[in-house]
């Protein structure tokens, strides 16, 4: 093939998508192509002979002459000012971003330097969109993580006073048929937390407002929760719930890993009508897997997967009376998602399932592990309790419960009403309960806080919130002498907190002089 000639070559050079200008190795241009023309508005003639700082703004021309020193010395094909917001200038003073690639080429005249420009004006413009656009997303999520705050708060609140209060009322009523109505009554209430709380979790994970807080984390903790919560529940339905002592450590959000098997072992009860609900734990070196197995129904192969879609139930045919909401395992999919914690299935028609959760295991050998214990704890003597709630019908729905229980409750609305009725009643409490939102930008933590400031000792406390994973990190202080507690509270599970919490750590009430 004969060899190009020049005009060939420079056709070549000016059919280049990209504007091409070659400097000798003083900065002097040599050549441009027709794009480089077009992109900076000289003719080929006027910028022959210039030196390259020409196509620059005003402001780099001086230092400019360094950088072309700097990389004659060390000649390589690679992008100029990479990192750098980089800049050119037309011949009529406008300025515009670029993208630079280097090309050193020696010749029989010398070392030539050929630059690639590509103008990314518009590449900018749509990152600029990009960025604003992130921006709005971003302060949508926040919006929506505060509405489902207050949400969680507003929707859970009245639930609350009337769990309360049913409570109450099974204590103290003795006509029969008033009974069953109070039992009728708790368990619609129950359906309703159940939906309130699905709900609310799944807009929860959808909307983004959940970031995982992984750290390494007890099994034990998790598993002794687990025992506390449902023996009871599996007890009443004549089922055995077995769950074992683990001293392995895994590298997770705990509440959230506690909140898959929460959900897990519901679903579990819930589908086994005999026999029992065992927790087991496989530990290899780098996952524990901890297994949910029941005796219960079992799940068709081709209905296994359809499981953890929202609403989806096993068998749910019309006119069958829905058992549960069919939300937990929609939860349990999100959340495993989330965290990076496969959850697998298996399971036999008739004669039951087992799901499986795979956790990275932690490197904190030494973490301490709780230890069960069987033997029922003594009922704790009446006590001195600061309660602080800015809805007066959460707080006498409370004070009625724990006066029923034999202690004395002093109730305020803020940080600031409590610490001036303490000073006017010249006494300290031995328990303070406190909700964890309150008016005026106050909040539980500051309850807690302030009081045992005053009081000069970690003062127990129970932390009641319609949000968790709100106040979760912002409680982490206090967890050594504080529970918390998720909205709508069980109010057994509320009892029994406040007891073992003023069993464990009892100081006599202080009177002020």
């Amino acid at each position: 093939m004969d060899q190009l000639t020049d005009k060939e070559v420079r056709t070549l050079f000016d059919v280049m998508p990209d504007a091409l200008v070659v400097a000798d190795e003083s900065g002097q241009i040599v050549s441009v192509n027709a794009r480089a023309e077009d992109m900076f508005g000289y003719s080929h003639d006027e910028l022959l002979g210039k030196t390259i700082e020409v196509l620059l703004p005003e402001q780099l021309r001086s230092v400019h002459p360094e950088h072309r020193c700097k990389y004659a010395a060390s000649l390589l094909v690679r992008p100029m000012g990479k990192g750098l917001d980089l800049y050119a200038r037309r011949r009529d003073g406008s300025e515009f971003p670029v993208d630079i690639s280097l090309c050193p080429l020696e010749t029989g005249h010398g070392l030539l330097i050929s630059s690639v420009i590509r103008d990314i004006t518009e590449y900018k413009q749509i990152l600029h969109q990009l960025e604003e656009a992130r921006a709005e997303a971003d302060k949508a999520n926040h919006a929506k993580g505060e509405f489902l705050a207050a949400a969680s708060h507003d929707l859970r609140q009245p639930l609350q006073t009337l769990n309360l209060l049913n409570s109450v009322l099974e204590k103290t009523t003795t006509d029969p048929i008033a009974r069953s109505a109070v039992n009728t009554q708790q368990q619609s209430l129950a359906s309703m937390s159940e939906l309130i709380n699905a709900l609310l979790d799944i807009s929860k994970l959808e909307s983004g407002s959940i970031r995982p807080d992984i750290k390494d984390c007890s099994v034990q903790a998790i598993f002794q929760h687990i025992r506390a919560s449902f023996e009871q529940q599996a007890n009443a339905k004549g089922l055995t719930l077995v769950v074992p002592n683990c001293d392995a450590v895994v590298h997770t959000d705990s509440s959230l890993l506690e909140q898959i098997i929460q959900n897990l072992v519901a679903n579990a009860i819930r589908y086994t009508r005999k026999g029992l609900i065992e927790i087991k734990y496989l530990l290899n070196s780098t996952h524990v897997r901890i297994d949910v197995c029941d005796t219960g129904i079992g799940i068709p192969v081709d209905q296994q997967q359809s499981i953890f879609d929202d609403f989806y139930q096993v068998d749910s045919r019309a006119g069958q009376k829905r058992d549960g909401l069919g939300l937990g395992l929609g939860i349990v999919r999100r959340i495993a998602q989330l965290i990076n914690c496969p959850v697998e299935l298996e399971s036999f028609p008739g004669k039951g399932s087992t799901f499986s959760v795979k956790v990275p295991i932690g490197l904190a050998h030494e973490l301490a592990q709780p230890a069960f214990t069987d033997k029922a704890a003594p009922h704790a003597t009446s006590a001195l309790i600061m309660l602080v709630d800015d809805d007066p019908g959460v707080t006498t729905a409370t004070r009625m419960l724990l006066e029923l229980e034999g202690h004395q409750v002093v109730a305020a609305a803020s940080t600031r009403e409590s610490l001036d009725l303490l000073h006017s009643q010249q006494c300290l409490p031995d328990l303070i309960v406190s909700d964890y939102q309150l008016g005026a930008g106050d909040n539980g933590i500051n309850v807690i806080g302030e009081i045992r400031k005053l009081a000069g000792w970690s003062v127990p406390a129970v932390l009641v919130t319609g949000d968790t994973t709100r106040c979760t990190s912002s409680a982490v202080s206090l967890t050594a002498d504080c529970e918390l507690l998720g909205k709508p509270v069980e109010p057994l599970e509320f009892l029994a907190k406040v007891n073992r919490l003023l069993l464990e750590k009892k100081a006599p009430s202080v009177v002020r002089q």
